[in-house]
């Protein structure tokens, strides 16, 4: 699923407008219809409703639909905002409309002075103030109101986007003048703001409402932001062949664990291999040997000369694929053979955890890594290595597109919806996984599921496609049965089989 950009969905609408054809008013009924379902079925008409409208296409949207729920029995006070004098076209026809219809228990157009109701539990809220056009913070009275509603005790649906939240970069926004919603029903497709982890808490419950909006132009039309969905999966996925012997299914290397961090190399060397590489060797310092050899017979182990610390690079051309970091620790001299492996590699790499720690207390060492290198990183050592202070989401995301280009490499910023950065500056939302999966060793999972793909003959993008998904499947399938509160990671090495079957079926 494509993520267009405000100026794409407002030409979106435009083109299915002069191509279905369809007036935009009928357009707008149609998405009053699809919004106005939505609410029945969260909503019964006992519940009293609050409308509040503005004067934008946003504002007709909120009309069109406080006429519907009125049709349905449903006790609606709407309140348009018209402080300028000046309503969009439709918004201005379903005024007319809302008002020859009866249907309204109050109709209020707000010109000047504003006199707030009473907004208490049991009561709906529609926000339809403003919509994905909005493009700096709400100030002055609007930024009064909306402080106003998320006070109240009264539930809150949002129509496209909250009030206030911009459909991109709201880094400069201000939070006390968004709308807090409880369900925010987004019209065709997500916006970029809805992916980012600090504005979830403006969105509530989201759910997308298809409009009908034109399938031709959002197939031609180019998008940097997209999400990959289960059917793209499928169609990247291949198949074994029934010949198939370890031999042609890759030999995967992991450089992972130092002493006190075993856990780290068998948790990644473990999902190697259920992602159904044909051989996978673990070099780890000595004192794993016992740890590895009970926990992971299938393994092959190659043990580090020193007792405690990775040391010494491995020469990678026998191998098909290496993952290496998880568990590894940042001792200098760790650091100087990490570097010296990664220089060094004749295979696709995976990079993560204390290997990412490493570059970023070494970022000259970035400019000698292979092309088409994979990064891993979680928020922290992201924002480690691109030496980023910010907490915001949206600058945390450029950043990461930006060393996929500098590297031109591969970049997956772990999260909800975690974000593979490709080296031409587009970004691949997941949209698998979930908050249980906020466990230690859930990293280095996901290092070793695409070291494997990588080693079975995948190439880096889609090794990253794939394996972020089954990971995130793995964790979807696991707490149907277990629950998020007590998800571990070697939880999703045990789901892995039913993620592939999944994706089987």
């Amino acid at each position: 699923m494509k993520i267009f950009t405000s100026t794409q969905i407002h030409e979106l609408d435009k083109y299915t407008i002069e191509h279905e054809p369809i007036t935009s008013l009928n357009l707008m009924e149609r998405a009053a219809k699809a919004l106005t379902r939505a609410i029945k079925e969260e909503w019964s008409n006992r519940t009293p409703v609050v409308v509040f409208a503005g004067p934008g296409n946003n504002g007709g949207d909120a009309l069109a639909v406080a006429r519907m729920l009125g049709e349905d029995g449903y006790q609606v006070n709407v309140f348009l905002f018209n402080i300028h004098n000046k309503l969009s076209a439709d918004c201005a026809s379903n005024k007319k409309r809302l008002i020859e219809s009866k249907r309204a228990k109050q109709f209020t157009e707000v010109t000047v002075n504003f006199d707030p109701p009473q907004l208490e539990a049991g009561m709906l809220v529609v926000d339809g103030l403003f919509g994905s056009g909005l493009n700096k913070p709400l100030a002055g009275g609007f930024a009064s109101l909306v402080k106003y509603i998320n006070q109240s005790a009264a539930k809150v649906v949002s129509i496209d986007l909250p009030s206030g939240l911009m459909a991109e970069d709201n880094s400069y926004n201000i939070a006390a003048n968004i709308i807090r919603a409880d369900l925010t029903l987004t019209l065709q497709q997500k916006k970029l703001a809805m992916m980012l982890a600090d504005n979830q808490i403006y969105l509530g419950r989201l759910k997308v409402l298809d409009i009908r909006l034109s399938p031709e132009f959002i197939q031609k039309t180019e998008s940097k932001f997209s999400i990959l969905e289960e059917n793209d999966i499928r169609l990247l996925m291949k198949p074994r062949g029934d010949f198939a012997h370890k031999g042609t299914m890759g030999t995967a290397l992991i450089i992972a664990g130092s002493y006190g961090m075993s856990g780290a190399s068998v948790l990644a060397t473990k999902a190697c291999l259920r992602a159904g590489t044909g051989k996978v060797i673990t070099h780890t310092p000595k004192r794993n040997y016992e740890i590895m050899q009970i926990s992971v017979p299938e393994a092959v182990l190659q043990m580090d000369s020193e007792e405690t610390i990775f040391s010494e690079p491995v020469d990678t051309d026998y191998y098909s694929a290496m993952g290496i970091g998880p568990g590894l620790g940042t001792n200098e001299s760790t650091a100087i053979a990490l570097i010296a492996q990664l220089r060094r590699s004749t295979c696709p790499t995976v990079v993560d955890a204390d290997a990412l720690n490493i570059l970023a207390s070494h970022r000259a060492w970035m400019q000698q890594l292979p092309k088409d290198i994979i990064f891993t990183p979680h928020p922290r050592e992201l924002d480690r290595l691109a030496g980023n202070t910010s907490s915001n989401c949206m600058e945390r995301l450029d950043k990461a597109i930006e060393l996929a280009e500098r590297l031109q490499g591969y970049i997956i910023l772990k999260g909800h919806y975690s974000a593979l950065c490709h080296p031409n500056g587009k970004v691949e939302f997941c949209s698998t996984g979930n908050s249980g999966m906020a466990t230690a060793g859930s990293g280095d999972v996901l290092t070793g599921i695409i070291t494997s793909l990588l080693s079975r003959g995948y190439n880096q993008a889609d090794a990253c496609r794939i394996g972020m998904h089954l990971h995130g499947l793995a964790g979807d399938l696991a707490i149907k049965d277990i629950g998020k509160e007590s998800l571990i990671a070697s939880d999703l090495i045990q789901y892995l089989p039913k993620a592939f079957l999944r994706m089987e079926d």
